[in-house]
C-alpha cells in the first residue's frame, strides 16, 4: 500500500507567514481543524471564520473542522488546571478516541497530504499527536509528519 503522509501543525508561536508558508511547502491539500473551540480570541489568523478563506486564497487548501476529534472540555480543563497529569490526560483522550470511533470517519476521508491543526506550538504534549498516532495505528501506510 502506498504511504499516506498525515501532517500536524500548531499555530501558537508562529506568524501567519510562517504558518501558511509551512502548509504551502508541504503541499497540504486539506487542513483538519481538531480544536474544540476554533473561535478563541487568541486564535488570530486561525479563527474558524477566517481560516477557511486564508487557506483557500493562500494555499489552495480545503478546511474541515472536526471538534469530535478534540478532547472533551472536562478532560482538557482538568489537565490545564493541573488537576490531572499528562499521563492521565493521554489515557483519557486515547480511550475517548476509541469510543468515538474516529477511524470510521477517517476512512471516508482522503488523508493524503492532510494536516491536523491545533494550537500547541509543538506536538509532544498535544492532542493532535495522539489523534495522529491513533490514526497511524489503525490505517495501513499512514505516516506522521509534525510541522
Amino acid at each position: 500500500m502506498s504511504k499516506i503522509r498525515l501532517y500536524t501543525i500548531g499555530f501558537t508561536k508562529k506568524s501567519a507567514e510562517d504558518f501558511f508558508e509551512a502548509l504551502k511547502k508541504m503541499k497540504i491539500k486539506t487542513l483538519i481543524d481538531i480544536r474544540l473551540n476554533n473561535q478563541s480570541q487568541l486564535a488570530g489568523f486561525s479563527k474558524g471564520k477566517d481560516l477557511p478563506y486564508f487557506l483557500k486564497e493562500i494555499c489552495s487548501c480545503a478546511y474541515i473542522h472536526l471538534p469530535e476529534w478534540a478532547p472533551t472540555k472536562e478532560i482538557l480543563d482538568s489537565y490545564k488546571k493541573k488537576q490531572s497529569t499528562w499521563e492521565t490526560y493521554e489515557k483519557q483522550f486515547r480511550f475517548l478516541l476509541s469510543q468515538r470511533d474516529i477511524i470510521s470517519e477517517a476512512s471516508q476521508m482522503d488523508l493524503g497530504n492532510a494536516c491536523l491543526l491545533c494550537s500547541e506550538p509543538t506536538a509532544d504534549k498535544c492532542h493532535r499527536r495522539l489523534v495522529a498516532e491513533h490514526l497511524a495505528d489503525n490505517i495501513d501506510g499512514l505516516s506522521i509528519w509534525h510541522i
